[in-house]
């Protein structure tokens, strides 16, 4: 399974629980795609599913490995600073940062709304929602005990998310 988001006009995408990549448009359509981490230093290198926070411009890298590790931290979100999709080292002074997801031994898969990112794992369900400085984001749970069937069976309309889990359907 394949993730991809756009970041502007160019491209971020990435196989599921592996590297991420970036196709530079401007580069031209027989310019191939290149390791995220090979143009941006501490960038994840493994991921379970990749997408950009399109109300405040973030990359944000689902499932990865953390920084100065290879190991993937399937419960891991990471997110580079604002409008910057190559700087992913936390300072005082840019907006990159991670946050650890508390329920759930995975996360399975997280879709975007008009207002949050909407995080599913194999327990519980959580909002991820920009919070500004200093700690960019937050995560809150919003339900435990739900089950998702697998990476695509979730979608987003509007504000309002559905999925598919195990003997039911879910709505939130």
């Amino acid at each position: 399974l394949w993730t991809q988001d756009n970041f502007g006009e160019d491209l971020i995408f990435n196989i599921r629980d592996g590297s991420v990549f970036f196709w530079d448009t401007s580069a031209g359509l027989t310019a191939p795609a290149v390791t995220l981490s090979s143009i941006a230093a501490d960038a994840p290198t493994i991921a379970r599913q990749i997408l950009v926070s399109d109300r405040d411009r973030h990359v944000v890298a689902i499932g990865c490995n953390a920084l100065g590790s290879s190991t993937q931290d399937k419960l891991l979100v990471r997110f580079s600073s604002q409008e910057d999709y190559t700087d992913w080292s936390p300072t005082a002074t840019n907006t990159a940062g991670d946050l650890v997801v508390g329920t759930g031994s995975e996360i399975i898969t997280a879709v975007e709304t008009r207002r949050e990112i909407i995080i599913l794992t194999d327990a519980s369900v959580h909002s991820m929602q920009y919070i500004g400085a200093p700690l960019s984001f937050g995560i809150n749970q919003l339900a435990s005990g739900t089950t998702v069937l697998g990476a695509n069976s979730a979608v987003a309309v509007n504000d309002s998310v559905y999925w598919m889990g195990r003997n039911r359907f879910y709505a939130y």
